[in-house]
């Protein structure tokens, strides 16, 4: 920034200092934050574009939230699943009514649910389809976390480079094409596992026959379909999942994110009983798993999304970001994809780098991450107002210009 002050410089500084550098953050520290803003430790107002990669969905302290929080904070917040807790049991039923499934395998962070999507489905193929030596079959210029497994089957060379060796059992094909899933499958293939749209890649929406064909393939096939709606999920995309848009229902949800309404972590994955089914007592668990304090917001953000008042807002104020965004293009934005309020905007090189540009924009009150070099992602807390959509689409053009 073009004036870092002392707190801020001194924080970022320990941070250097003491945090391992698996990150490089924009140079904003947070103090407090409300809805969709953030103030930071000098009091400057910034507006979130970002939400934490879709884990703020509701806005930052969303009342409703926070007050659940708080009550069960008075109560009791872990046990373990050593014995019983009087929230899992409602969080699991409303979570599985909400998804259209039987059973809810409760985690904590994305990662852990994709990991445990993953041991469901290689277990599912031994006991059910009889499978010894299973294959997973994944898209290219995917994101599903950074644990040794999920990185074995990544494009991205800095999350794979020197963490090998690396785990086998998974195959890539091009996101989209489903020709090419097709030819995948063999007698060996016991899921796929799909972002229904591609975060992390830049907000790539599939072209419209694709998730259906997905879909029928692997019912035809006798293949578990994995959608991976961590971040495309609980209304970020105007729909309460991404494949709500196709009219997919996939075998196995993963969820994570804003599951935990920007307050804790909660991860989980949700399918019928004849897929959870084949876990057994001591063969996956989690001391964190579905804790009291997780389950009670998990709950509340399950009633949230039953009213479909965000994903209203997603779809309504997406549509004005998606129009706004797309009026600058040739005008230093190449080019602009997403649905409801997600946002990927390619950005001309000759403007500058992704982070260039995001960097700019901090310095002008709005936070926005890079990705893949060139691209800015936009995810307000669905709570943003259209005006504060122009306000902040209009600082973009002011540092394209």
């Amino acid at each position: 920034m073009t004036a870092v002050h002392a707190t801020t410089d001194a924080l970022i500084a320990a941070e250097a200092r003491h945090v391992a550098h698996n990150y490089s953050p924009l140079p904003v520290v947070a103090a407090s934050a409300q809805g969709a803003w953030i103030t930071d430790v000098e009091g400057r107002r910034h507006l979130d574009c970002l939400a934490a990669y879709s884990a703020v969905n509701f806005g930052h302290r969303n009342p409703e939230i926070i007050a659940a929080a708080h009550a069960q904070l008075d109560a009791v917040t872990l046990v373990s699943r050593a014995f019983h807790s009087d929230q899992l049991g409602p969080f699991a039923e409303a979570l599985a009514g909400l998804c259209g499934k039987d059973m809810v395998l409760p985690m904590n962070s994305g990662a852990e649910a994709v990991e445990s999507g993953i041991k469901v489905a290689r277990k599912w193929g031994t006991d059910v389809k009889g499978v010894s030596d299973s294959t997973i079959i994944v898209a290219r210029n995917n994101f599903h976390g950074r644990t040794t497994t999920i990185i074995s089957f990544s494009d991205d060379d800095t999350a794979r480079r020197g963490f090998g060796p690396y785990t086998p059992g998974f195959r890539s094909v091009p996101f989209g094409d489903a020709d090419a899933l097709e030819q995948a499958i063999d007698g060996n293939t016991v899921a796929v596992l799909l972002e229904p749209i591609q975060g992390e890649a830049g907000i790539i929406v599939p072209p419209d026959d694709y998730l259906p064909r997905v879909r029928a393939l692997c019912t035809e096939h006798d293949v578990l379909m994995i959608a991976d709606e961590i971040q495309s999920g609980l209304a970020r995309t105007g729909r309460t999942f991404a494949c709500d848009h196709w009219g997919v229902a996939p075998d196995v949800y993963l969820l994570g994110k804003a599951l935990g309404g920007g307050v804790v972590p909660l991860s989980a994955v949700v399918a019928d009983r004849d897929v959870l089914g084949v876990l057994h007592p001591g063969e996956h668990g989690s001391t964190f798993g579905g804790n009291p304090l997780a389950a009670a917001i998990g709950r509340t953000v399950v009633d949230i999304l039953e009213r479909g008042e965000f994903q209203q807002r997603a779809t309504d104020l997406g549509a004005h970001l998606q129009a706004r965004l797309t009026a600058l293009t040739g005008r230093g934005v190449v080019a602009v994809r997403g649905k409801g309020l997600w946002a990927g905007v390619d950005i001309d090189p000759a403007h500058g780098t992704g982070k260039q540009i995001s960097l700019r924009l901090a310095e002008r009150g709005v936070l926005v991450k890079d990705t893949h070099g060139s691209t800015l992602r936009f995810a307000p807390p669905l709570v943003i107002t259209a005006d504060e959509i122009d306000w902040a689409v209009a600082r973009l053009e002011e540092v394209l210009t």
